[in-house]
């Protein structure tokens, strides 16, 4: 799936890298994750109105709970059609924000393992060539991280004229494209041999962000909702997605690291932010004079056609 994702992310990261990147393709990254974490800022928001209107909704099943007490059919029935009558869907919330992000994720992930063909457009033919006389596996999922890594020697190569097929621009692309963050290698993963200590940074960085922001995320549902649920569960859903990011982060080449890292981080600012602006107790007066509005004016509506009527 990331080979296929790869390609428009490339080509996404190719435009940035060359208008605001600032040429260097760590800073792409966080700029394109900056870039999708404002494009699901109307989702946030959505979001808080859906928590204001499960408050709202919540006090009136309350109602209807202690009315049918016993009788768990009525309540099944007045709850739906509650449900009818105010459009709310308990299951609205979905999990789009999420299935969002892992497409940006394996985007990258394909991007970043592959990009001579996916960023920096380098034909397949011409990428086995040089794989070939590095004596790389074009099958190994490194192979054109390796490539870059080994461009001097392919310099002295194509001098030598050994890289038959092979393009002199092709090899000035990847010699001038900035692939590293504080020179090491975007490519490089954590658990590889002779990797520079402060690797193991990122993902210790990618795991206190995304505690972070879960964290934040659980305190603030918290204080919104008394009643939702603790113990196993709620530190399951705490802790289970900073676990995976470490491990992501640990098997994976550190570019993955740096996309979490700014992820987690502009997620953290975005929720803040939305939180600010859209709060629960904000939110749910608003909807609540929304509703009174509403209500009048179907009580006048209803008087208008009465009068028509009378007359």
């Amino acid at each position: 799936m990331y080979q296929v994702l790869g390609i428009p992310f490339g080509f996404l990261l190719e435009l940035i890298y060359k208008t605001i990147g600032m040429g260097s393709y760590a800073v792409s990254i966080i700029l394109l994750t900056f870039i999708t974490r404002i494009l699901t800022v109307p989702s946030s928001i959505k979001q808080q109105k859906g928590m204001a209107k499960t408050q709202r909704i919540q006090s009136k099943i309350r109602k209807i709970q202690t009315k049918y007490a016993g009788d768990q059919r009525k309540i099944q029935e007045e709850t739906t059609a509650l449900y009818q009558r105010e459009g709310y869907n308990p299951m609205g919330a979905g999990c789009t924000p999420m299935i969002f992000q892992f497409v940006i994720l394996f985007g990258l992930i394909g991007a970043i393992y592959y990009p001579l063909t996916n960023f920096l457009h380098i034909s397949k033919e011409e990428v086995a060539v040089m794989a070939s006389a590095l004596n790389i596996e074009t099958k190994n999922i490194q192979a054109e991280l390796l490539i870059m890594e080994n461009i001097g020697k392919l310099r002295e190569l194509f001098e030598m004229g050994k890289l038959e097929g092979v393009k002199a621009a092709s090899l000035d692309a990847i010699g001038n494209v900035d692939f590293k963050i504080f020179g090491v290698s975007l490519g490089v993963k954590p658990t590889d041999d002779g990797v520079t200590k402060w690797v193991w940074l990122v993902p210790v960085l990618s795991f206190l962000s995304s505690i972070l922001s879960s964290v934040y995320s659980m305190i603030k549902q918290k204080q919104q909702n008394p009643s939702a649920g603790s113990g196993p569960m709620m530190g399951c859903m705490m802790f289970g997605m900073p676990l995976l990011s470490l491990i992501f982060v640990i098997n994976y080449p550190i570019g993955i690291g740096v996309y979490w890292i700014a992820s987690s981080l502009f997620g953290f600012i975005s929720t803040v932010i939305v939180g600010y602006f859209y709060s629960p107790k904000k939110t749910l007066a608003k909807l609540m004079i929304d509703e009174t509005i509403e209500r009048r004016s179907k009580e006048e509506n209803q008087k208008l056609v009465s009068a028509k009527k009378d007359k």
